[in-house]
């Protein structure tokens, strides 16, 4: 069996909806790429595995009992993997008829970019966060509060303010279009499986850095991505929930916990409860304005998953 230039690992949940033009869109793309498709899905109930089997039965299927999150079942595809480039594309991101051949052309030619991004954008035009910095407790608290022009030196996870149009090496991209190199799964393998959700590039690419690999987040092609969709068909994901916001807090405090030790963990709750109690004086001074309590409930879920996560040493799923 030949070997393919480019495996491509897909995690679905509930979004079969989108497979007419994901697919279309990679087709489009192929050009002369021998390609692997892999699709896990996720417990789906909308009939996404069956979409599968009768309408697109070249791609391998991985068909999960529950929803094991997004890192872990990424995991899953990996002893399948044959490429020399693995590409982790979400159902709802759209690559652009170049994207393909140009980003593997630029992965052979710069053979220390293990990882690679791309320009991403919105159905509407509009750019999207591509190119990111490591998320600390002290950005992270500055960008939350509005904090971020009396510290203009601080390196805010999403900063949107330089040109986009430059190809360049960063700290992470995000997941939803996350072309890999297959040496670096083989030295580092791919997601911790504690990340359910968030978080789970972050740490790959600080991994993948520590061994002396290169991060790139690449200019010249760009790819449609939706975000939310799986989200929006399950109501204990949808916004107004409250499932979310504890995943995205565990993932925080599991990555702070990881890469910078205990210490992080102290002050990320100390800056949290700073911030909470700012939101107590905003609003006390503002008592007709809307409300913000987002700090506030923050600290309440820190609290809770200190102790469900074992000081951040461990997952709750």
């Amino acid at each position: 069996m030949d070997e393919p230039d480019l495996s491509i690992v897909i995690v679905n949940y509930n979004t079969g909806h989108l497979f007419e033009r994901l697919f279309s869109s990679l087709a489009a793309a192929q050009g002369i790429l021998k390609l692997q498709t892999i699709l896990v899905d996720n417990a789906s109930h909308d009939n996404s595995a069956d979409i599968i089997i009768n309408r697109f039965p070249s791609v391998e299927l991985i068909q999960n009992p529950i929803n094991v999150g997004f890192g872990r079942a990424n995991n899953q595809a990996v002893p399948r993997i044959r490429g020399r480039y693995i590409l982790l594309l979400n159902t709802d991101a759209f690559v652009s008829p170049d994207t393909l051949m140009k980003t593997i052309s630029f992965m052979d030619q710069n053979l220390r970019c293990g990882i690679l991004g791309v320009k991403l954008i919105g159905e509407d035009g509009s750019l999207q966060p591509s190119c990111r910095f490591f998320p600390t407790p002290w950005n992270v608290f500055v960008a939350a509060n509005g904090l971020a022009r009396y510290f203009p030196k601080t390196k805010l996870v999403d900063d949107m303010t330089w040109d986009h149009r430059t190809t360049r090496q960063c700290d992470w991209v995000p997941g939803c279009f996350y072309l890999i190199r297959k040496e670096v799964v083989d030295q580092i393998g791919l997601f911790d499986p504690r990340f359910f959700l968030y978080c789970e590039e972050v740490d790959h690419c600080c991994r993948a850095r520590d061994a002396g690999w290169i991060v790139t987040f690449y200019a010249d092609t760009q790819v449609v991505h939706i975000g939310g969709e799986s989200a929006k068909f399950d109501p204990a994901f949808t916004s107004s929930s409250r499932q979310i916001a504890p995943l995205l807090v565990e993932s925080e405090l599991l990555y702070y916990r990881k890469h910078y030790g205990l210490s992080a963990l102290i002050e990320s709750i100390v800056l949290t409860a700073c911030g909470a109690l700012m939101e107590v004086v905003k609003n006390a001074i503002q008592p007709k304005g809307r409300k913000r309590e987002a700090q506030k409930e923050k600290l309440r879920l820190m609290w809770l998953l200190l102790r469900t996560t074992r000081c951040a040493s461990q997952s709750t799923r």
